[in-house]
């Protein structure tokens, strides 16, 4: 699940054998096909936590979909990232309010599925791909005027995106399995470098691989029900 419709677009048409176009509501394309002979659609979220929590929630509660992948780009606020490196977010921090719907008297920490992590680990390995593992920040704010974002380095996440938490809290709700995997593209710290348009929509192929072969292994973890 890319943010981007023409990365959806760009990983069906170069990965899936033969994709075809099963939604197309407000632009937002979404494909299913084939890889390595395993049934998976790819699907764009839109930016931001309030989109992909619609989307997800309703492949989760009302698709019984199981497994949803985010892959997009992350601007790395901790030192140990750099440019094009490809994270898988054990956990993502937040400021975002999303949580507070289920009225817990506490804070609920959004975590992915371990067997997703787990497989995901496993295949980067394969493809001998160094595959950075921690926390990710998902912030509800792309334009900050108060520069915040690298004192979250100081409690260890990597990088800072926009969609993770609202994915793993809406997982973690309907009983599901969610992993964010995304591919550095800004430094958030000096010397602040970034990666140009065209290499953001269609360079990650390496992060597109690894979740649609986390996908493919996943297809072998057992049905689950969504949770009432």
């Amino acid at each position: 699940m890319p943010g981007d419709p023409l990365r959806s677009k760009f990983i069906a048409e170069n990965f899936l054998e033969n994709p075809v176009l099963v939604n197309n509501v407000r632009g937002v394309n979404g494909y299913t096909g084939y890889f390595n002979g395993v049934k998976v659609s790819v699907m764009a979220s839109g930016m931001g936590m309030p989109s992909i929590a619609i989307y997800s929630y309703e492949l989760f509660n009302k698709f019984d979909v199981q497994n949803i992948i985010r892959v997009g780009t992350a601007g790395a606020i901790s030192p140990e990232c750099g440019l094009r490196d490809v994270i898988a977010g054990i956990s993502a921090c937040t400021n975002s309010a999303y949580g507070e719907q289920f009225g817990l008297p506490g804070t609920v920490a959004p975590v992915c599925s371990y067997d997703l992590l787990a497989a995901s680990k496993q295949e980067a390995d394969k493809m001998g791909l160094p595959l950075k593992i921690g926390s990710l920040y998902s912030s509800d704010v792309f334009y900050n005027d108060k520069y915040v974002t690298a004192d979250w380095a100081k409690v260890g996440c990597l990088a800072v995106e926009m969609e993770a938490a609202a994915l793993y809290l809406n997982a973690m709700r309907a009983g599901k399995r969610a992993l964010a995997i995304c591919t550095v593209s800004d430094l958030c710290y000096p010397p602040f470098d970034e990666l140009d348009a065209e290499t953001r929509q269609e360079g990650f192929t390496k992060m597109m691989e690894l979740a649609l072969k986390t996908a493919a292994a996943a297809d072998n973890l057992p049905h689950l029900e969504a949770r009432k």
